[in-house]
Order: C-alpha cells, then structure tokens, then sequence
C-alpha cells in the first residue's frame, strides 16, 4: 500500500500525467475547456503538494528507505 501511495504522489505530481489524463478523457469523448484543463490539473497538484507536505520524511530515513 505504501508503494502504491508513493507511485500515485509520484505520477499525480507530474504536470504530464494531468495532460495525458485530459488527453484521454477528450479522445473517449470528454470534452473540457482549456480553462477547465488547466484549473483541475492545478488542483492536482495542490493536493498532490499538500500531501507531500503533510508525508513525514524524518520517519522514512529512520526507517531506512
């Protein structure tokens, strides 16, 4: 579960993932405004952000990872 977590903060912090994401919802037959596009990757982000911050990095190095 751990890994997952990290794979997803991992991903969910690249810009382009947020566009592959939009790319594909728009090639299925989603379509969104670029303004639209733009505002749902940037709360990506944030919440993929607040999470980093929120991860405690002391208690990975103890653990040796």
């Amino acid at each position: 579960m751990k890994k997952l977590l990290e794979l997803l903060i991992n991903y969910g912090t690249q810009e382009t993932t947020w566009v592959g994401i939009t790319a594909f919802l728009t090639a299925v037959g989603i379509t969104l405004s670029p303004e639209l596009a733009t505002q749902i990757g940037a709360v990506g982000l944030a919440v993929f952000g607040l999470i980093k911050v929120i991860i405690n990095e002391k208690a990975k190095k103890e653990d040796g990872k």
